[in-house]
């Protein structure tokens, strides 16, 4: 805190560290904060967003649209490499976090601040997230992490504080844990769920029913693909944005999408997380059936090779990194021909895959018959088992003395 700060762009999305935030800002370096609100599809009352941050200290607050530019540029190319990390978490929350700092750079720029803040915790993934897409856009700005530097504690104290100042806050003592929301998802986290044995509350969920209170009758669905990416949904096509929401619609109504997990965070500790991801669940399934009939195996198998590292580059907080870039070029590549459409049933929870076809099917009934054929000469697999074996047939010899 030596070198005077002009002014400061703080991602605002109204949750209780951030409501918080551009008051001490204020007190702290004495300049003017301007809240940057991205919408996500978040779902919440943008106007409210902006009356609040202005109450909570703010100079200025902007807002911008970015839903569109979220699902096509940043969750498309996810979908594309069956991104998921820990084999559980579709990683909504670390899809946002790049372009929030992408467009809190790009504002900075605009409006001729030296600094970015966020508030995210010490404890979390966020702060990385953040920060290494601020270095790797901008390494000029001053990177202000509220949480590694002021003296506040917790949650209560946060909450103590803001009454202390008049601050309207989200969350109450009595409720404590934390929500992030936008269009792919939604995730809880801490208060009752940092007890990982304990069940969460049914009247947490938001985006999807129980699984139990599901319609009784399964609802069918098709999803066309082209080159990898989902374009309409029954036959109509949907921008990005609008079909995703669709499928949320969908997949909530039929309570799919629901995961409770305990992940490995960057920082080293374990973390418990709640998230519902319906249209984002009922996408990746679709996704990998509409590649099992246009993909080559072994371009399949490589890519599937990469996928893990793939998903941890988002989840670290890598997306703007070289190796990231490069991974996406090698996975759009095997996408040229994921083409067609997928037929999904959804019921009670489940998404199962009922139909898939494609003009680039690589699937010949011919090939795969168990019936009698003309193409597949069966005596032929005598000598590929022979050569496949051979090394197994010399190991076993050897061990024997022969």
């Amino acid at each position: 805190m030596t070198k005077k700060v002009k002014k400061i762009v703080l991602a605002y999305s109204g949750g209780l560290d951030t409501s918080v935030i551009p008051s001490w800002l204020k007190e702290t370096y004495d300049c003017a904060v301007i809240a940057y609100v991205a919408d996500l599809g978040q779902e919440e009352d943008i106007d409210g967003l902006k009356k609040r941050a202005l109450e909570a200290g703010a100079d200025e607050v902007i807002v911008e649209d970015l839903r569109e530019e979220f699902v096509r540029e940043f969750i498309w190319p996810a979908l594309r490499a069956n991104a998921i990390y820990e084999n559980n978490y579709l990683l909504g929350t670390s899809l946002a976090r790049p372009l929030i700092a992408k467009r809190q750079v790009a504002v900075a720029k605009s409006k001729g601040a030296d600094a970015v803040s966020h508030g995210a915790t010490g404890k979390g993934n966020d702060q990385v997230r953040f920060e290494l897409a601020y270095m790797a856009l901008d390494p000029t700005l001053r990177i202000i992490s509220p949480w590694k530097i002021w003296d506040f504690k917790g949650r209560e104290d946060l909450i103590r504080y803001a009454r202390e100042k008049g601050i309207d806050i989200p969350v109450t003592k009595e409720k404590p844990y934390s929500s992030d929301r936008n269009l792919f998802h939604i995730s809880f986290e801490g208060g009752i769920l940092e007890d990982p044995w304990l069940e969460p509350s049914e009247d947490m969920f938001v985006m999807s029913v129980s699984p139990r209170n599901a319609p009784d009758k399964a609802t069918y669905v098709e999803i066309d693909f082209e080159n990898g990416n989902p374009v309409a949904v029954d036959g109509e096509r949907l921008s990005a944005a609008n079909l995703l929401r669709r499928l949320n619609e969908l997949g909530g109504k039929n309570g799919i999408g629901r995961v409770d997990i305990v992940e490995n965070r960057y920082v080293g500790m374990k973390s418990r997380g709640v998230y519902e991801t319906p249209g984002g669940t009922i996408l990746r399934i679709a996704h990998i059936a509409m590649e099992s009939i246009t993909m080559d195996r072994e371009v399949m198998h490589i890519r599937d090779g990469l996928t893990p590292k793939y998903s941890e580059m988002i989840y670290y907080g890598y997306w703007f990194a070289p190796e990231r870039q490069m991974l996406q070029s090698l996975i759009d590549e095997t996408q040229q021909n994921v083409t067609g459409r997928v037929r999904l049933k959804l019921y009670k929870g489940n998404c199962i895959v009922v139909g898939r076809k494609s003009d680039f099917s690589l699937y010949s009934d011919e090939f795969a018959t168990f019936e009698e054929d003309t193409v597949f000469n069966q005596k032929d697999a005598e000598g590929f088992i022979g050569l496949s074996g051979l090394r197994l047939k010399i190991a076993n010899l050897m061990r024997r003395g022969k």
